[in-house]
């Protein structure tokens, strides 16, 4: 892959320089984990039903997520039957479900069906010490015994120490080799941000320590709450973590978690890292939850917003009408259709020029203008109202002023 995919992407060529690529150290296959139903859900008033859940699971799978991460079994009875569910309905991905380090929770989990779980124990000295009242002893322990109960069960574990990115990296390292040690057992391990305080550079030392001193596969489990959790799941794949944790549109607590919209085009446009993601149902799962969660989506959020592709001022206007039909990647960093878009819209108020007035009316189907004074007219009439209005026009408002003008 390169900068420039003709018909996909165009993208600096700095991103693929040889100066800049040679210290990345990507996984073969990078993994994607999304945990909309858990993580997600668990942002203050969203509440999702059996059926939103399991239709949420099914996009999930058609857009070719390879883990889902669908609920905790313990929050109540219904999360538990739409684990069960979701195992039963033939998807293709791995369907794993997050519990608490005590036994009665893996039995839980064994009945739902599912093929992993992710245990959570904190993993910083003060989350211990001052949110659990526990010492790091009895982490250890209870590490060491849920996680051998899992793993005896027949589950895949990822290990989950809550807040390790705010661990001093001795006390985590410490941490989870005495949990190997003395018989847990872990398939991977999970670097959590739960707080969003890795800076990408953080992130990457970390991960690069994890495995080197811990030796078990690494997962990127990371918070927005400095909006860096893309920047930062990047940084910890760069240094070798196989798999980001994600929601859809970034849903989860507080400021959300890493959304899996602008990872995966990032990872696949600006890091020539395909992650298998079908990038084409991308704007159909993010309709989806956005419907489902009841939290509307942004109109300019990147790659699902409804009006992220299109312009208002003039001089790109006249930019895009004459290139775009020798390509339109001259004034686009990647193709509408690879997300499901909708082609660039030209909206017309207070910024346009003539380029807007003459693409709005082939768009309306209105005769072109070819007094230049009418188009003038046009512009001011425009100009005026939208200043009024405080927006870009309708088509209707539009319609109105052209046939005042042009008769």
């Amino acid at each position: 892959m390169s900068y420039k995919e003709a018909g996909k992407w165009w993208v600096s060529p700095g991103d693929f320089s040889d100066d800049v690529t040679k210290d990345f150290h990507f996984p073969e296959q990078i993994e994607i984990l999304d945990t909309t139903l858990r993580d997600g859900e668990q942002e203050a008033g969203i509440i999702f039903t059996k059926e939103d859940k399991l239709a949420i699971a099914r996009k999930l799978d058609a857009a070719g997520v390879h883990r889902i991460e669908a609920g905790c079994p313990a929050t109540s009875e219904e999360d538990a039957e739409a684990l069960r569910e979701i195992c039963q309905d033939g998807l293709n991905a791995e369907i794993y479900c997050f519990v608490r380090g005590v036994t009665s929770d893996m039995d839980l989990a064994k009945s739902c069906g599912v093929d992993g779980v992710l245990i959570e124990i904190p993993g910083s000295e003060h989350m211990l010490s001052g949110g659990m009242r526990w010492t790091p002893e009895k982490a250890v322990e209870a590490a060491i015994v849920s996680t051998r109960y899992a793993h005896e069960l027949g589950l895949k574990v990822t290990y989950f120490p809550s807040d390790g990115s705010r661990a001093s990296l001795d006390f985590l390292i410490d941490l989870l080799n005495k949990i190997l040690e003395g018989g847990g057992w872990m398939d991977s391990v999970a670097l959590v941000d739960t707080f969003g305080t890795f800076s990408p550079e953080g992130a990457a030392y970390y991960t690069k320590a994890l495995l080197e001193r811990v030796g078990k596969p690494v997962e990127a489990h990371f918070h927005e709450d400095f909006g860096l959790s893309v920047a930062t799941t990047i940084a910890a794949l760069k240094a070798g973590a196989f798999c980001a944790h994600v929601t859809v549109n970034g849903i989860g607590e507080r400021a959300g978690s890493c959304p899996i919209e602008p990872l995966v085009m990032s990872l696949l446009c600006l890091y020539g890292q395909d992650t298998g993601i079908k990038t084409e149902n991308l704007i159909d799962l993010a309709k989806e939850v956005e419907v489902r969660s009841g939290k509307p989506t942004p109109p300019t959020k990147a790659i699902v917003g409804d009006r992220l592709f299109g312009w208002e001022t003039g001089l790109p206007v006249g930019y895009w009408q004459k290139a775009k039909d020798i390509d339109p990647l001259i004034m686009l960093p990647y193709l509408y259709t690879m997300t499901g878009q909708n082609p660039p819209h030209i909206y017309i108020g207070k910024k346009s020029g003539g380029a807007n007035v003459a693409l709005v009316n082939e768009r309306l189907g209105l005769p072109v203008v070819e007094d230049k004074e009418k188009v003038k007219e046009i512009l001011a009439k425009v100009k005026t109202l939208s200043i009024s209005v405080k927006r870009d026009l309708t088509d209707e408002e539009y319609i109105c002023i052209y046939h005042e003008v042009v008769g």
